[in-house]
């Protein structure tokens, strides 16, 4: 038979009404009168009525991740922040995966906001701001991550790397590095464009002619990594900045099959996201730009909930810096 809210009433010794109300946080319960209602809970094995309580508030408790892809432990890390937020605060997640492709980032948005959640976070894949935006039924509260559009509608929870960019080109310039290449993800992308627009200032502050065979960009392609080292090298590069920790992983392989020796004959500057036996393996040889990645899955947590109880609220955009740690440093 199954438990209902008034078994739980019973047997803590409250109304059913200050059981809804500690299960919903919709009013003030004491600690004790709390306690008690979770030991209730906890003994009869009560599960709360999701529908009826949807019916009653309107809100399903529920919002969506649409993620360009779900394979990256980039994204991976950042879905177990949002999840542990959201999860504390009675709220559950959906994962959409994009794959980085447009088409599926819309069908995905579509049924979404068919009312499936009550608000939605997005990594987009699209370069087309009008084409994201047609598709926001108007008011739905949404908060962009890690990617932003130049047009600013929509809320934002990102990561600036333009600062720790610059400081290691003018590191490896101080050090006498003078061929500086470097690997960024898909040219459209605002994390992307930062990260070159910080490569490219360095460069000219430093003296150092910006030569775009030396910017190279990864794309899908399984090879694509590999290719962007074998013609940075071939352009006599001293020196490579690798703005994915995916790349990262392999511009270290990499280099150990050729024989390559870091700090000697090739510096690497790389991003660090997750916890890697790679990295730990080469600490004090490469320098790192790391990203507070599970800082950005509480914050984006956090503000979409904010948007849900607020869609009216005025517009923020929250940015977060990551931390630069010449080779050396790494503990």
């Amino acid at each position: 038979m199954k438990v209902t809210i008034s078994d739980v009433a019973h047997l803590a010794g409250v109304s059913t009404a200050t059981v809804s109300h500690t299960i919903n946080n919709t009013r003030y319960v004491s600690a004790e009168t709390r306690e008690k209602v979770s030991q209730a809970i906890a003994t009869l094995g009560y599960t709360p009525d999701a529908s009826a309580r949807s019916f009653r508030t309107g809100k399903k408790q529920t919002v969506g991740f649409i993620v360009p892809d779900i394979s990256s432990k980039f994204f991976g890390n950042m879905i177990e922040a949002v999840e542990t937020y959201l999860s504390a605060h009675g709220y559950h997640l959906i994962i959409a995966n994009t794959k980085e492709d447009p088409d599926r980032e819309e069908t995905h948005l579509r049924l979404l906001t068919a009312g499936l959640v009550d608000g939605l976070l997005v990594a987009s894949t699209m370069d087309d701001f009008q084409r994201f935006d047609h598709l926001i039924p108007a008011g739905f509260p949404v908060v962009l991550v890690d990617r932003i559009f130049d047009t600013k509608k929509y809320p934002s929870v990102c990561v600036s790397n333009f600062q720790p960019i610059y400081r290691s080109v003018c590191r490896l310039a101080g050090k006498g590095r003078r061929r500086i290449g470097i690997i960024g993800g898909l040219p459209h992308l605002s994390s992307t464009k930062e990260r070159i627009s910080a490569y490219r200032e360095a460069m000219q502050d430093c003296g150092l002619p910006v030569e775009e065979d030396l910017i190279r960009y990864k794309t899908a392609e399984e090879d694509s990594a590999r290719r962007c080292l074998d013609q940075l090298l071939e352009h006599k590069c001293d020196a490579i900045i690798v703005c994915r920790t995916s790349i990262a992983a392999e511009a270290l392989v990499y280099v150990h099959k050729r024989d390559i020796r870091l700090l000697d004959d090739l510096e690497l500057v790389t991003f660090l996201d997750y916890d890697s036996s790679l990295n730990r393996i080469y600490a004090g040889q490469v320098d790192c730009i790391v990203q507070p990645v599970e800082e950005l899955g509480r914050a984006a947590g956090e503000q979409i909930l904010n948007r849900i109880e607020k869609p009216d609220a005025p517009f923020f955009e929250k940015t977060l810096t990551s931390a630069y740690q010449p080779s050396g440093i790494q503990k």
